[in-house]
């Protein structure tokens, strides 16, 4: 390659960061001015550097075959930011090929005025709410930090509003610092992206602007939410202790709570709701609701798909899990079998709910599914193999596609994600916020008969969910431009 060829390489990539640096300034003006979230291919890119921009770009080498240059999502960009826009959710990778494809004898500005629609100047001050609802976390471990940093990532223009965290007193004086330490440094999922402010003296967290009070009890009948100026709140119990609506009702007890989302599976009548499922099950009346399992999250998306399109006759469900906090860290006592031998030196077989608690969200599945877990000695992101017999014949190629076209396109987008790397590995699922992300080349079908491989960021990919349903029990919920399919 002649050093003309070397040096024009170089000129392409310089120009596209220039491009990618204009894009900042515009994804963060319809955020915080007009409430609009925007991204690529379902890849969100508010707060995204330079480089996390030009890789959603990327991507979507995946979906069309070819990559999206960032000059023409950055014609779309300044489109939006000259329509005065109300809030929605914005897909600027797919307006920029649908219009590369299908419309490009219009003006980009003739072209955004027709798929905007209805929100095209319909900016006003308000939030999706008239007021941002409270939201309390009973806890604050694995997954209550994980929701602290997503709730706090969100904070503009969110209905939702993190205004305090339960925990128990830690034996240590500093107790305040450990926890914002906890928050900002995290062995997994790195550091906070943001500014951390203790004040002591209150007993709060100052992240990002957003002021968080700490309180300290013991059991949920001491608190008084009110005391903090906390009122309606939707509290989050993340501690597992309670998982019955005997046990969650002593939340409702307390002044300034309206309603508890559980992060584990509901015992008894609660509702496991999997959100983008099962949802609309969610009643007004409805004060206490479960966001099932992560594993129940991860698959359930995957297998309705499934079974709407090819129909699922029975099959069994392998979790390859991450250890917990539950198990330990060497040889010691447990209550559960298995489960006292040592995390990070063992595969420990173990039972899992998740194939039967599928049910609960998808009824049709009912008594079709058996399910078993292994433990595995790394800290985060499972896997879920699903060997299944369907009723109607299949190819890879053909299932393939069609998990791909759901993935993008289908109002599963967010649930569902797809990858066509033979190199990816745990790790590289970290941090990842969809429910579930097929592992196309790992697929086998063979007739009326398939294992499918999905992958889950069993941390952060369930708190996205719960996420989205605390949205849905606020009442508020962004409509996505285009719509999906």
């Amino acid at each position: 390659m002649s050093k003309l060829e070397v040096q024009s390489h170089l000129n392409d990539w310089q120009d596209k960061e220039a491009i990618a640096e204009e894009m900042i300034a515009y994804i963060g003006r319809l955020f915080r001015k007009n409430r609009v979230i925007t991204s690529i291919f379902g890849r969100g890119i508010i707060n995204h550097s330079v480089i996390n921009l030009l890789k959603s770009h990327r991507y979507v080498r995946q979906v069309e075959g070819h990559e999206l240059h960032p000059k023409d999502t950055l014609a779309i960009l300044k489109g939006l930011d000259q329509l005065n826009l109300g809030s929605c959710h914005v897909d600027i990778g797919k307006l920029a090929i649908d219009y590369l494809e299908t419309a490009s004898d219009k003006s980009v500005d003739a072209y955004l005025r027709d798929a905007m629609g209805g929100f095209v100047g319909q900016y006003s001050d308000s939030a999706p709410l008239s007021a941002p609802r409270d939201v309390v976390l009973y806890g604050f471990g694995r997954i209550g930090r994980l929701l602290t940093r997503i709730l706090i990532e969100k904070n503009v223009g969110s209905p939702l509003r993190l205004r305090a965290i339960v925990v128990r007193k830690g034996k240590a004086d500093n107790d305040l610092f450990k926890r914002a330490s906890l928050l900002n440094h995290d062995s997994v999922h790195g550091s906070f992206a943001g500014d951390l402010i203790i004040d002591e003296e209150n007993s709060a967290l100052i992240a990002n602007g957003n002021y968080i009070k700490v309180i300290y009890a013991n059991s949920p009948e001491e608190v008084d939410y009110t005391a903090y100026g906390i009122e309606n709140a939707l509290l989050i119990d993340n501690t597992g202790v309670w998982r019955d609506e005997a046990g969650l009702s002593q939340h409702l007890g307390c002044p300034g709570v309206d309603k508890v989302i559980l992060t584990a599976p509901g015992k008894g009548a609660l509702k496991n709701i999997v959100f983008g499922i099962n949802q609309d099950m969610i009643e007004e009346t409805d004060r206490i609701i479960s966001a099932a399992s992560c594993t129940t999250n991860a698959i359930t998306p995957v297998l309705k798909v499934l079974n709407d399109q090819y129909g699922i006759i029975d099959g069994h469900v392998e979790t390859v899990h991450s250890y917990t906090n539950d198990q330990n860290l060497i040889d010691n006592y447990h209550k559960g079998d298995r489960r006292g031998r040592s995390a990070a030196l063992n595969m420990v077989l173990t039972e899992t709910g998740a194939a039967s608690a599928v049910a609960k969200a998808l009824p049709v599945l009912a008594g079709k599914l058996t399910g078993n877990a292994i433990r595995v000695p790394t800290p985060n992101v499972s896997m879920a193999i699903l060997n299944l017999n369907l009723e109607k014949e299949t190819t890879k190629d053909e299932l393939n596609n069609f998990l791909r076209e759901t993935a993008l396109f289908s109002i599963l987008n967010k649930q569902i994600d797809y990858v066509t790397s033979a190199e990816l590995v745990s790790s590289d699922f970290v941090g990842n916020r969809h429910a579930g992300i097929v592992d196309s080349l790992a697929t086998i079908v063979s007739g009326k008969r398939l294992v499918l491989y999905v992958w889950y960021d069993n941390e952060a990919g369930y708190s996205a969910q719960v996420v989205r349903l605390a949205q849905k029990m606020a009442g508020s919920a962004y409509v996505s431009i285009p719509a999906a399919e």
